[in-house]
Parts: structure tokens; C-alpha cells; sequence
């Protein structure tokens, strides 16, 4: 593919018909201990929010110390991993592997099944790595397809300032005010946007028909949407089926608030979870359990792999196997800028 030298916002013209979509429910989410102890916000996947189609599960999770999840399977729908703060490892079955740092994303596709791993990089100023990891459904004719990675690096996201400066959007998936992400990497069509707005910014952002939305309020407390609907630090704002388009203002006098809003196209079809198995039908789930366990279907490998950093992430691994330096993370990153000359666009 062939990146543009430079990102430039396009205005289109827009109907007047245009209507705002409302808020279905929000939605506080719930604390738990995961894998080996970390902490996890989960606000969809929970009894206030079983399923939002094509979307499965949402966690904001951090992760201190060793606290991470060593080798599990996966089979059936899609991980995207966005790391906010510190670094995670990690590596499968297949020989994918990585380090993934602040700005970062990973899609894995699980497809007909993978073993992998997820550990935080020990950091020396104890801060600890915090992510975003949303669990998407498969099309019904790709939940059989053969496992896959593939990674989103932050220096191949665009960014787009509005109202002043006030507004920032990482635009990871889909098009924000004018500007558009530059790939595709999910297997439904989506929209990712990572918003920071500070005291007094207001923004719009436009949806896609065929798409359900829901925003996630990361950090911040002053968020107001649609002119009347407060969200606050952790919790889901879930929106109706219908409208073009959602607004907001960060009313805090002088905190900055941080939030996701995130979209897909619905799909046609039913998805059953149990665990981290997804199909369309429980018989189908329980297929896919009994195969794990019994190294088969596409669990062959689970018998001879071992992951090297269930125990923790050494510097030896992340210099070795992981190929992870921050050396060489650098070098990709000068690499990439100096044929893009990409800098954040003021609308």
C-alpha cells in the first residue's frame, strides 16, 4: 500500500436531515481479577450488557507487576488490544510474537482456534501498563479460517485537532473530522476513535447507518453527551440504532477527559460465548472446548508449544525472541515518519 505524503482533512457536504442518535443505556462497569491478578473494568460481557452485535466483550485493564494472562485459547471471533500506558508482550502458538508499546494496537484473529499469551513488560517506575482489549464477532463463514496477527503501530495512526486544539482524535479505524485511518485491519468494517478533550472543548462526531456505537470514558469526569447525559470515569454510553451523529463537551473546569468511541457493522447472525470459545450454537461451543482439550481441529499444537513468558518478561526476551527494543522500535519509527511527513491536522 502506498501512503499519501501528507494527510490532508476533506469537508464533504452533508445532508440537512442529519439527526442526533441518542443514548440507549449506560452502563457502570464491573472490577474483576483476571489471569494473574489483574485488574480489569469490564463494561460489556457483564449481565448489564450480555452482547452488543458484532461486539462481545470490553475490558480496560491494568496490570502491575507479572499481573498479565499466560497461555489461553481463543477460538471463533477477534481480539483488538489498544495499550495506552506501559507495554505488553506477546506471542502464540503460530510463532507470533511482539512487544506492544503506548499507541500500539494488535488485531488477533482466533478464528478456528489459537493458544497465545498477554504480559505486561515490568516497567522500573511501577506505573502500571494499561490497555483497552475488545473482543469483536466473526462472520459466521470466517470463524473457521486459520489464526492471525496483525499490528497497528502509533506512528501509523493519524491524529486531527479540533475546536482550538481542544479536541484531539487518534482516528485508528473509520474517518473523523475529515480525516481517514490509513488501514483496515479488522475483518468487519469499524470505527475506532480515541478521543482527549480538554476543559471547555466540544466535539461531533459523525456514525455510519449500519454501525452500533458505544463510547468509553477512560479517564475524566466532566464528560457531557448530547447536551444532557453525564458519563463518567469507567462507564459505557450504549446508543440507539439511529442517528448520524453524537456531540459533547468536557464541562470540567479544568480537567482533561479521555474516552473511546467505537463502532461496527451489525451483523445477520447469532454468537454464543462461553469462556473465550465463540460459535452459533452452545453444541458448536462445546466442539470447540472438547477439540482444546483434546489437541484437535486446529488445537494440534497446543501439545508442543510452551509460551516463554508466562512466568514474566525478561530483558533477554524482549532482546531476543520478542525482537522488541526500544532501539529497534525507534528505528522503524524514524524509518516510517521520514517517508510520511505525517503531523497532527488542525481542522
Amino acid at each position: 500500500m502506498k501512503f499519501p505524503t501528507t494527510l490532508q482533512p476533506t469537508h464533504y457536504p452533508r445532508p440537512s436531515t442529519m439527526s442526533l442518535r441518542a443514548i440507549s443505556k449506560i452502563v457502570n462497569s464491573r472490577l474483576k481479577v483476571e489471569g494473574t491478578g489483574a485488574k480489569i473494568h469490564r463494561s460489556l460481557g457483564i449481565y448489564q450488557q450480555r452482547q452488543f452485535n458484532p461486539f462481545l466483550m470490553f475490558d480496560h485493564f491494568l496490570s502491575a507487576g507479572n499481573a498479565g494472562f499466560p497461555a489461553h485459547p481463543h477460538q471463533g471471533h477477534e481480539t483488538i488490544t489498544y495499550v495506552l500506558q506501559g507495554a505488553v508482550a506477546h506471542e502464540d502458538f503460530t510463532g507470533a510474537r511482539g512487544i506492544l508499546y503506548p499507541g500500539d494496537l494488535q488485531f488477533m484473529t482466533a478464528g478456528r482456534g489459537i493458544m497465545h499469551a498477554e504480559m505486561p513488560v515490568t516497567k522500573e517506575d511501577g506505573l502500571p501498563t494499561i490497555a483497552l482489549q475488545l473482543w469483536v464477532d466473526l462472520p459466521e463463514k470466517e470463524r473457521g479460517m486459520e489464526p492471525r496477527y496483525r499490528d497497528l503501530r502509533e506512528w501509523e495512526i493519524p491524529e486531527v485537532e479540533a475546536d482550538d486544539g481542544k479536541v484531539r482524535v487518534k482516528v485508528i479505524s473509520g474517518k473523523s473530522y475529515g480525516v481517514e485511518s490509513i488501514k483496515e485491519l479488522a475483518y468487519i468494517p469499524m470505527d475506532y476513535f480515541h478521543y482527549k478533550v480538554k476543559a471547555g472543548g466540544e466535539f461531533k462526531q459523525e456514525l455510519r447507518p449500519d454501525f452500533n456505537y458505544f463510547l468509553y470514558v477512560i479517564r475524566g469526569n466532566g464528560l457531557e453527551l448530547n447536551g444532557d447525559a453525564k458519563i463518567e470515569a469507567t462507564q459505557n454510553a450504549y446508543l440507539e440504532e439511529d442517528g448520524d451523529y453524537i456531540t459533547g463537551k468536557n464541562t470540567s473546569q479544568d480537567e482533561e477527559v479521555e474516552f473511546a468511541i467505537i463502532g461496527g457493522q451489525r451483523l445477520d447472525q447469532e454468537a454464543h460465548v462461553f469462556g473465550t470459545f465463540v460459535a452459533d450454537s452452545d453444541e458448536h461451543v462445546k466442539k470447540g472446548l472438547l477439540d482444546y482439550k483434546n489437541s484437535r481441529n486446529g488445537f494440534e499444537r497446543v501439545k508442543t508449544w510452551k509460551s516463554t513468558i508466562d512466568g514474566g518478561v525478561t530483558q533477554e526476551v524482549i532482546d531476543g525472541p520478542l525482537q522488541g527494543s526500544l532501539q529497534v522500535r525507534d528505528s522503524q519509527k524514524k524509518a516510517y515518519l521520514e517517508s510520511l511527513h505525517r503531523e497532527p491536522i488542525a481542522v
